[in-house]
């Protein structure tokens, strides 16, 4: 395939290598599948991403949505694209058999999705967003709305969208507005506007399911004080048909600088007072429901943005193969042939550390979707509890780590392009636009960072973080185990940056019981030196995994030596940095804290 999608190899690598992800068919769930049927479902999903998702991905970011005659327009094949996502079943993936799923594991889900998000990441959206809100309906809906709501999303005939955000609010979302007045009959009048709805509104589906959180009467104020509401764009009967409108309109639609093939709306709820919602969940514990879908989403985030740096780096590799441009410094005759520029050391530095981040990033997200199996489908109720623990202590890392570093991959892509990249005439600029989202949506780092170190953390007295030492502990020592004195080195390496870690924890938490605005007042610094040492694991998990392969003689003697170079680039050239970021962080520097806004 073409470096508009994922390195097939280093997929398998990540799920079978490193994940093991072909053992999870010794478990009840996933008893009929094997790798060979896991490898067929990636097959498909590649062929759909290469003929129906690549295709249009240059033209959906030329052509943005429109809003013309009351209705939002777009390119056809981006409709297309989404019948023949939703015809191959990978919107009911992960769902059972039963019910017309796959009952994929969520390892092999999302390692199919990242060939749809290389392929198109803003046409992908609507996929991901339907999905996740379907699992929550599954999660937390009554029979009668999974049975009226589920088969129509599940089959791509309805799409789905979730609504927190309100204008006045921003990231705050417990300072929501939006009421719900209880009419008598089991139902909602619901009224107040959203802003940043992605997929709030289109004609791809015959019906769009928002999730919309919204205050009851007399509801206490704050996250308390939230309940979830499923509010169709039409209405839906007893029988799961659609109805007339639903008093659900497009205020408007917000122009982006990137991601601009996915529509981002203004919705305005209940303006006529015929806006009509059903309570999901328990009454004001709505955001309680609603983080079932915001989790997935965080982790969706990261893997997009993990997908658009890897795809940003496939193109700069081809591009510095395939241009050639100067001659080596030696090379003293002009009369010479021109090298292709990754023959240039600084080219390869740029590329170096793409690779590091970008396959790091893909590692860490598929690590996360690996814990969401062994949360779900571990043998015994303690192994599912320690999983689920430990992927919700690494769900910020998760979100914020490919977000920050993966575009920084796109950047250099660029880069390597040298002026070409900054046209449109290739796609790194689209890229990078693309990925400029990710910081933001889902949870700013600064909200990640106060997350991970505010509650997770500490939380249940550092039972996470023990379950996290555990791990590290377990890799430390299957590389010093692994005979090769590189990976000795590295684990020596990432014993001694974790040691520094859970000293500046234990230094920020301490101080976090006595004020707190102090103690998180450098979160987000927190985050990036926590998700660094996590990357480190991350990456000499995948070396060990890659020595294994090359024995097994599984993978290719230049992907291995690709590895072993790129974990070797990380742990001399990254993982130092953390150095200076614990002595801020331990001496609680207030700089930031002190600054005035009339200083400014």
């Amino acid at each position: 395939m073409s470096a508009q999608l994922m390195d097939r190899q280093d997929l398998e690598f990540l799920l079978f290598d490193l994940l093991e992800a072909d053992k999870l068919c010794e478990r009840e769930r996933y008893a009929e599948h094997s790798q060979d049927t896991f490898k067929a479902v990636l097959d498909t999903a590649e062929r759909i991403a290469a003929s129906k998702f690549a295709p249009h991905a240059h033209d959906a970011d030329e052509h943005e949505p429109r809003f013309e005659n009351g209705k939002v327009t777009m390119l056809p094949q981006v409709g297309e694209a989404i019948r023949a996502f939703a015809d191959a079943g990978f919107l009911a993936a992960g769902h059972d058999d039963e019910s017309g799923g796959m009952q994929l594991p969520v390892s092999v889900a999302q390692a199919c999705m990242t060939l749809f998000r290389s392929a198109n990441t803003p046409t992908s959206a609507y996929l991901f967003l339907t999905a996740a809100n379907a699992n929550l309906i599954r999660a937390h809906g009554s029979p009668a709305q999974k049975q009226r709501f589920l088969p129509a999303l599940l089959a791509g005939r309805w799409l789905g969208t979730m609504a927190l955000t309100e204008p006045h609010a921003g990231s705050s979302v417990p300072d929501a507005r939006t009421t719900a007045t209880p009419v008598g009959d089991g139902t909602y009048r619901i009224r107040g506007t959203k802003i940043f709805i992605s997929g709030g509104d289109h004609e791809l589906s015959e019906n769009i399911v928002h999730l919309v959180l919204a205050r009851l009467p007399d509801a206490p104020a704050g996250a308390r004080g939230l309940s979830l509401f499923i509010v169709p764009k039409y209405r839906v009967d007893g029988e799961g048909r659609v109805g007339a409108r639903n008093d659900v309109a497009l205020a408007g639609l917000i122009h982006k600088m990137g991601y601009r093939g996915t529509t981002s709306t203004i919705l305005s709820f209940g303006e006529n007072d015929e806006c009509l919602g059903e309570l999901i969940g328990e009454p004001n514990r709505g955001l309680n429901c609603m983080f079932h879908m915001m989790n997935e989403a965080r982790i969706g985030v990261g893997l997009g943005a993990a997908v658009i740096g890897y795809t940003g780096y496939r193109h700069a590799l081809e591009y510095a193969r395939t241009r050639p441009q100067g001659r080596h410094p030696d090379a003293r005759d002009p009369a010479s042939p021109q090298v292709s520029i990754i023959e240039h050391a600084d080219v390869r530095r740029m590329l170096l550390t793409q690779k590091a981040y970008v396959e790091g990033g893909l590692a860490l997200c598929l690590t996360g979707a690996r814990l969401a199996d062994d949360a779900r489908t571990a043998a015994d109720a303690a192994a599912r509890s320690d999983a689920d623990a430990l992927l919700g202590l690494l769900t910020p890392v998760i979100k914020s780590w490919p977000s920050q570093f993966c575009l920084e991959a796109n950047s250099l892509a660029i880069q390597v392009h040298g002026g070409y990249g900054y046209t449109r005439e290739y796609p790194v600029e689209r890229l990078y636009r693309d990925n400029r989202l990710n910081p933001l949506h889902e949870g700013t780092h600064g909200i990640q960072g106060m997350d991970l170190l505010g509650r997770k953390a500490g939380m249940d007295d550092g039972r996470a973080m023990r379950l996290l030492d555990t791990r590290i502990a377990t890799a430390v020592a299957n590389a010093r185990a692994s005979g090769d004195a590189a990976l000795a080195q590295h684990a020596d390496a990432l014993a001694e940056e974790w040691q520094q870690v859970q000293q500046t924890t234990a230094v920020l938490l301490e101080h976090l019981a006595t004020d707190r605005r102090a103690g998180l007042a450098n979160a987000s610094i927190y985050l990036e030196a926590f998700g660094r040492a996590i990357v480190a694991w991350i990456w000499l998990e995948q070396a060990v995994a890659a020595l294994r392969a090359r024995e097994r003689q599984r993978r290719s003697a230049d992907f291995v030596a690709g590895k072993l170079a790129a974990c070797a680039w990380y742990y001399a050239c990254e993982l130092p940095r953390n150095a200076a970021q614990h002595e801020l962080l331990r001496r609680m520097d207030e700089h930031a804290l002190r600054m005035q806004p009339a200083w400014f």
